[in-house]
């Protein structure tokens, strides 16, 4: 008959939500690089934008969950849904891949720039001690990427009270990581502005600091979720995507704690 569904494939019905998140992420765009030209009125724009941007994220993936339900996510489109979010980490990595660029231009031909005298860090600059709070910091993502672990272990088992608690943990760590992060910048003795270091520094640990929140916003997700159990053994593709995600932050930050803690502030003075 026509018509008959002769696949394993989910067909979408025609959605307004695709355009309406491009549109969103537009004037959001927009707004931030004309408020950042000094046009004070854009910010309501960016902000507009933001907020549209979030609804359209809220509304596509509450249809996707509800096409979980309905089952529609046959396992070829599991495996699908698997490779567009390797795709996904895989754009963030050579997102990050051009701040550590960024930072090793700066650093290993420090001659270029004469304003911080040949030197890297530059001259006069006090440095974070990287076995302070930065170390503080990766004890407590490598703790995390376990405690993440530990809830995906626990829901293949159909352990949902260990899936649980793992979660609770993990939030609560990436909580503590973001404030000791803000606590770091509080009182860094370096500003932003004028230092190729401070810049570089910034942007770099600054992007991954916005990914763990977003992180724990993903985890939290996660968790009301699962307090509505709707993950089974089987069929948790939405907490699969989380703990990829997580330990993709956690790996990120080892790499900035080595290159830029450790390395990058190497025979400094530390503040």
């Amino acid at each position: 008959m026509a018509g008959t569904k002769n696949h394993d494939y989910h067909i979408l019905p025609p959605s307004i939500i695709p355009f309406a998140g491009s549109m969103s992420a537009l004037l959001m765009a927009v707004g931030a690089i004309l408020w950042m030209q000094s046009i004070d009125t854009m910010g309501i724009v960016f902000y507009a934008g933001t907020a549209a941007v979030v609804a359209t994220m809220y509304f596509w993936w509450a249809q996707v969950v509800k096409e979980a339900h309905a089952g529609d996510h046959t396992p070829v489109v599991q495996l699908h849904l698997r490779y567009g979010m390797i795709l996904f980490i895989a754009s963030e990595v050579m997102f990050f891949v051009g701040w550590f660029w960024a930072w090793f231009d700066f650093s290993l031909f420090p001659s270029s720039a004469e304003v911080i005298g040949g030197t890297w860090p530059p001259q006069g600059v006090e440095v974070l001690n990287a076995f302070e709070l930065p170390l503080l910091n990766t004890l407590i993502l490598l703790c995390s990427g376990t405690t993440v672990t530990w809830a995906h272990h626990s829901l293949i088992n159909g352990d949902r009270d260990g899936l649980i608690k793992g979660l609770w943990v993990t939030i609560l760590l990436g909580l503590l990581f973001s404030s000791v992060q803000a606590y770091e910048y509080a009182v860094a003795p370096f500003p932003f502005k004028d230092l190729n270091y401070g810049s570089a520094f910034y942007m770099a640990t600054g992007f991954h600091g916005f990914h763990v929140l977003v992180g724990t916003i993903f985890l939290i997700v996660c968790l009301v979720r699962a307090y509505k159990g709707h993950f089974t053994p089987k069929q948790h593709f939405g907490f699969e995507a989380a703990a990829w995600y997580w330990h993709f932050v956690d790996v990120v930050w080892l790499f900035l704690f080595l290159v830029i803690y450790v390395w990058g502030g190497w025979g400094a003075v530390t503040h």
